[in-house]
């Protein structure tokens, strides 16, 4: 690249930037009018290296080179103005060649403010150029600044036009006097006013482009029609990125022809027309999408082949509609799979024969789609299906029937309160005496009440097999001995809550004493001692005055040197706990003034001090305590 730009004129100097963070030196030293950057080179993400440069050399036009991720990255800025092409790498000869000339125009447009064809009927005199315009290259950043451009961007403010260059040190001579062209400059007077005007292409013949261009073939090499075509593409593709930012693709896509016209080896319309065709091809895949999304896999179809008969076939479009005609065979194999089950439901053909009944076609759906709301649905009406057959053998009092329609049915994956009810419905059914129900029942209670499954879980607990014992003999001798064992066992899990501080659990096994039929006095009894338990644990988390206890050790504070040695007084109030052996923890400061100068020493004195321990029901208990120690500096 860099030997590319030196051969594309001998009026440029070419240099080189090695480092990221030399480069605002260059430009401030060089005032280059051209940035070439090498996105793979640079530190900084491309994206804000562009703005940045941006906003601190406004004047300076930005070229990017990179790969595709690179133009996304910048695909903004693109858009906005701030990046005026992209050029993509590996690069050619008559590409840069292309892009810098390119530049170059924009920075004249963008920087040119007279027309001095206009102020004088004379063409001016030649001068000498005294130095080259310097064009800076680095492995990071390319800058340009063409001396043609650079000397004709300083020259028009004075009035002047480099029409030829003599040789250095060369005497000056003066241009010929040239007749001014009327017919030209009328011609440029109604362009540049059908430009202000907006008249970019239309009507025909007086529109800006077509003014411009009459101009341009009255008189080739007058810059002034050039740049004004330049203006026109630049307005027409302008309003049609604001056209494709607010999606009206048609619209974006007129206008960016209708530069297309008047320049079509343009690079940015190559770009825009690029961008269009991305966002088509991203409405009609999300419409794709939609269409499939819900289900209607022949619609999405059917948008994708209206685009590709509207000449906007591509890979993606294609990929897509690949995919979908997958899905569309998938789902009819999975229709076909569903339509045999159901026949086969209604035939009763469940499990049997192999690999032709109910559930291998539903397990073979299954394979292919399992989230299928239609797969989900067959499966359970298959496990409805057998757990009625179950039930209809446990009727017939054929047990070992029905226990293989519970494992079917459990494969099948049947509920799980399904299953357990049947379970149980067969082990009721085998057994033949209410005796044996009984003793089972008993037994079961008396195993869950020995392992401490009291009343959890709620379907193989004590408590749920003496539910199950009272329904099938209330006055079984068994059923009122387990209500007194049950009655009896809460009662002491009660009372354990208590031991523990567990208020709430002990107001819960109260709760299923009295359920239970426990008597009262008892339940009265464990409600008493909780009621007189928690009232000495609000006791015991309330803070009583220090003065309220009887200290039997003291340790006065030490007063800090600091504050003796600023003369500070002031107090810190401490919260602790006296605890049963009359012993203090639990030291916290409430509040001190000064802050931040006596509580370590209040803190480290109360850890010190010891109570005669608080007494209640003839009982050691933990006090809280709070006092407020002052600190009084005496000189």
């Amino acid at each position: 690249m860099v030997d590319t730009l030196r051969t594309m004129a001998s009026e440029h100097d070419v240099f080189t930037v090695g480092a990221e963070a030399d480069l605002a030196a260059h430009l401030m030293a060089e005032h280059p009018g051209v940035a070439i950057l090498d996105a793979a080179a640079v530190a900084s993400p491309i994206e804000r290296l562009t703005e940045r440069l941006k906003g601190q050399f406004p004047d300076l036009i930005l070229i990017v080179a990179g790969g595709a991720e690179d133009q996304s990255a910048v695909a903004t800025q693109i858009t906005s103005g701030t990046v005026y092409r992209f050029l993509h790498k590996p690069v050619s000869e008559q590409r840069v060649r292309l892009f810098v000339e390119a530049a170059w125009r924009r920075h004249g447009v963008e920087h040119s403010g007279v027309d001095y064809l206009a102020t004088t009927a004379e063409l001016p005199m030649l001068r000498p150029r005294s130095k080259r315009t310097p064009l800076l290259i680095g492995g990071a950043v390319l800058l340009g600044a063409l001396l043609a451009v650079g000397a004709w961007f300083v020259m028009r403010h004075a009035g002047v036009h480099p029409a030829q260059v003599q040789a250095p040190g060369a005497a000056e001579a003066p241009y010929a006097a040239a007749p001014r062209d009327t017919v030209l400059d009328g011609l440029l007077a109604r362009a540049d006013q059908a430009l202000k005007d907006g008249a970019l292409i239309a009507p025909p013949g007086g529109s800006a482009a077509d003014l411009y261009t009459q101009a341009l073939r009255r008189n080739a090499n007058d810059p002034r029609a050039g740049n004004g075509l330049e203006k026109v593409i630049d307005k027409l593709l302008s309003t049609a990125e604001e056209q494709l930012l607010a999606q009206h693709l048609d619209e974006a896509q007129k206008l960016t022809e209708q530069a297309r016209a008047i320049k079509p080896d343009h690079v940015r319309v190559a770009f825009l027309t690029a961008q269009i065709g991305k966002e088509r091809e991203r409405a009609v895949l999300a419409q794709a999408r939609q269409a499939a999304s819900s289900g209607n896999i022949q619609r999405a179809l059917s948008v994708l082949d209206s685009a590709a008969r509207e000449g906007r076939p591509s890979a993606l479009v294609t990929e897509a509609r690949q995919e979908l005609e997958q899905q569309k065979q998938l789902a009819e194999r999975i229709r076909d799979y569903l339509r045999r089950a159901d026949e086969r439901l209604r035939r009763g053909m469940l499990v049997e024969p192999a690999e032709d009944n109910a559930r291998f076609l539903i397990e073979s759906a299954r394979a292919l789609a399992p989230s299928d709301p239609d797969v989900r649905q067959a499966q359970r009406q298959l496990a409805d299906r057998l757990v009625a057959e179950a039930r209809k053998s446990l009727t017939a009092g054929n047990t070992e029937q029905a226990e293989r329609w519970i494992k079917a049915a459990t494969d099948t994956g049947a509920s799980r309160d399904d299953i357990a009810a049947l379970t149980r419905d067969t082990q009721h059914a085998a057994t033949t005496a209410a005796a044996d129900t009984l003793a089972h029942l008993t037994q079961l209670f008396n195993q869950r009440l020995g392992q401490g499954r009291v009343v959890e879980p709620a379907s193989d607990s004590a408590k749920f097999y003496l539910a199950q014992l009272a329904q099938t003999d209330p006055t079984n001798a068994a059923t009122q001995a387990a209500h007194q064992a049950f009655a009896a066992r809460t009662l002491d899990e009660a009372k354990g809550a208590v031991h523990r501080q567990d208020y709430a659990a002990a107001r819960r096994w109260l709760s299923e004493a009295h359920d239970a039929g426990a008597d009262q006095t008892s339940v009265g009894a464990v409600q008493s001692g909780l009621d007189s338990a928690q009232d000495a644990a609000r006791r015991a988390s309330e803070f009583v005055p220090a003065s309220s206890l009887a200290l039997t050790h003291y340790a006065a504070p030490e007063f800090p040197m600091a504050a003796r040695k600023n003369a500070l007084s002031g107090w810190v109030d401490v919260q602790y706990l006296v605890k049963t052996d009359g012993s203090v923890g639990e030291v916290t400061i409430v509040s001190a003034e000064p802050v931040g100068v006596f509580e370590q020493a209040a803190v480290d004195a109360v850890r010190k001090w010891r109570y005669k321990p608080v007494m209640r029901d003839g009982q050691p208990v933990s006090q809280r305590a709070r006092v407020r120690l002052r600190f009084a500096f005496q000189p």
